[in-house]
């Protein structure tokens, strides 16, 4: 019960930071000197509330995974990282930071829920953001690994505590964590990722790096006709 509780207690935590940052927001309008400054931070606004309105939604369908509502597909993996990227591309330029994308993988489709393969490449790609410095680069690689295909985010902020990697190697993130050196929505994050790996059976992972952390998730590649294989799906 305890551990229910502090889950529930981070998650607020991490779900009131964009409201508090929209109600200063909301406040800066008043010294705006310009219809350029208006327009900038009503498009801060829009994108702080995007992302804390996804977060919501992830964890409502968390609460609904056992209802089997998510079916599972063959999905094209690269199609699922430009949709991310393109939503993110902005929001990356604006925070001073670029995301770089390196397709490797042979395996063009894999078995996943698109809707919950989006939100788990999201929130490795936000969190990426958000702990990386300015005028840094974050890194997604699709490659093949052991007849799975492999999705890394690569980030250069402050390395995974080694409490949390070990959680992380022993299986699931069963509840929300905060993470020391990585405040904000990682922690979150990384449940949500978690429980949607899970559902999926996909394998989920970080690594830890001098310089930063890379998180990723396994793919099983779909038995869809090897046809779509070469090259009718993207």
């Amino acid at each position: 019960m305890e551990s229910e509780v502090n889950g529930i207690l981070v998650a607020a935590h991490e779900l009131k930071a964009p409201i508090n940052l929209l109600r200063q927001l909301a406040f800066s309008l008043d010294f705006a000197e310009d219809d350029k400054d208006i327009k900038m931070i009503q498009n801060k606004m829009i994108s702080v509330s995007d992302r804390a309105l996804r977060q919501v939604q992830d964890l409502t369908k968390i609460a609904r995974l056992e209802d089997g509502l998510f079916e599972m597909e063959p999905v094209a993996v690269r199609a699922v990282c430009d949709d991310v990227a393109r939503e993110l591309r902005t929001l990356f330029r604006f925070n001073h930071r670029r995301l770089e994308i390196e397709y490797r993988n042979r395996t063009r489709l894999v078995s996943a829920n698109r809707e919950l393969l989006y939100s788990i490449i999201y929130n490795f790609c936000l969190n990426a953001m958000h702990y990386s410095d300015e005028e840094t680069r974050s890194e997604m690689i699709l490659s093949d690994k052991n007849g799975k295909v492999r999705l890394d985010v690569r980030d250069y902020g402050p390395a995974l505590p080694l409490e949390v990697w070990r959680t992380i190697r022993k299986g699931w993130v069963e509840k929300p964590t905060s993470i020391a050196m990585r405040p904000g929505s990682s922690g979150l994050g990384l449940y949500i990722a978690s429980k949607f790996s899970q559902y999926m059976k996909a394998d989920v992972g970080a690594i830890r790096h001098r310089d930063g952390t890379s998180f990723f998730v396994e793919l099983m590649p779909s038995r869809q006709m090897s046809l779509f294989e070469d090259g009718l799906y993207y």
